[in-house]
């Protein structure tokens, strides 16, 4: 079993940034791939980033491409989700979640997932 908790979320202004963080326990964490995903009021989860075990490999999703950095520290058991010029848009709920591999985008294919951290944006 993984537990998986987010950290990080909050209220900000458009073009503000925020750091999640997503702390795992209960498996060797470095043996799986990351992911965050978010959800809007009324919408699916969807797929914001990913990264491989190492960390060498990243994947994001075309609305976040160059304003979101994914990072993890294996030894810290602990994955990152830098958000910068953030937009209204943005506005959810951000879920971590684990993998077997990091290209993976859908809600499916991920099998541990944290409660979630909301973030909202105002305008």
């Amino acid at each position: 079993q993984v537990q998986l908790v987010e950290s990080g979320g909050g209220l900000v202004q458009a073009g503000d940034s925020l750091r999640l963080s997503c702390t795992s326990s209960g498996r060797t964490f470095s043996n799986s791939a990351m992911g965050w995903f978010r959800q809007a009021p009324g919408k699916e989860r969807e797929f914001v980033a990913s990264i491989s075990r190492s960390g060498g490999d990243t994947y994001y999703a075309d609305s976040v491409k160059g304003r979101f950095t994914i990072s993890r520290d294996n030894a810290k058991n602990t994955v990152y989700l830098q958000m910068n010029s953030l937009k209204p848009s943005d506005t959810a709920v951000y879920h971590c979640a684990t993998a077997r591999l990091a290209f993976f985008r859908t809600v499916a294919e991920y099998d541990f997932w944290g409660q979630g951290t909301q973030v909202t944006v105002s305008s």
